[in-house]
């Protein structure tokens, strides 16, 4: 990896994969980036809710300690298993097909990146995958500068629960100026 815009060659794999299946909406090079230096201080089990074709597992196994186990679950059994294959070489990864709720025999999570709006939506479930100390990586919000936070002239409800949960203390962050994350560290 080269030069401010390069990634890490496992992303760039990833990246290709997307390309070649028609995802348009990837993990962004700056919400990576994030996850990777994210991983480099985690321990443990990372996981991903919403593998799609593995852009976000490449980052974070980008920045990962060998140590560190990443597992991530895709609802498409075919495409889990082409991003498995992705993955063949690298030795800390298990992609498993199915639902989020797939990944619970592998919790408690040190770092968790969920990138499935739906899945975001049940805090609850969530929290429970959480160790304490550990990270939520919320993606895919659209900035608001309102309190509470409307898009599309409606209150965005995950990002105010997500915000104002005691179980968490979470920050919004900008990542471009159209987009947002969520980071929510479990108490």
């Amino acid at each position: 990896m080269t030069g401010p815009n390069a990634v890490p060659e496992i992303v760039a794999k990833a990246l290709d994969l997307a390309r070649q299946r028609g995802f348009i909406t990837s993990t962004r090079n700056e919400t990576g980036r994030l996850l990777a230096a994210l991983a480099a201080s985690r321990d443990g089990t990372l996981a991903e809710l919403g593998t799609g074709t593995g852009v976000g597992s490449a980052w974070l196994s980008s920045g990962a300690s060998p140590k560190a186990r990443i597992v991530s679950a895709e609802l498409d059994s075919v495409l889990a298993e082409e991003v498995q294959q992705l993955f063949a070489d690298v030795d800390n990864i298990e992609i498993t097909a199915g639902d989020w709720s797939t990944l619970r025999e592998y919790a408690p999570f040190s770092l968790l990146f969920v990138d499935v709006r739906e899945v975001m939506e049940n805090i609850d479930a969530l929290a429970d995958l959480i160790e304490p100390g550990g990270i939520a990586v919320l993606d895919d919000f659209v900035p608001s500068s309102h309190w509470p936070p409307i898009v599309d002239g409606q209150v965005d409800h995950i990002r105010e629960q997500w915000l104002t949960d005691e179980r968490f203390v979470a920050v919004e962050l900008l990542i471009d100026a159209d987009a947002s994350l969520l980071i929510a560290t479990r108490r």
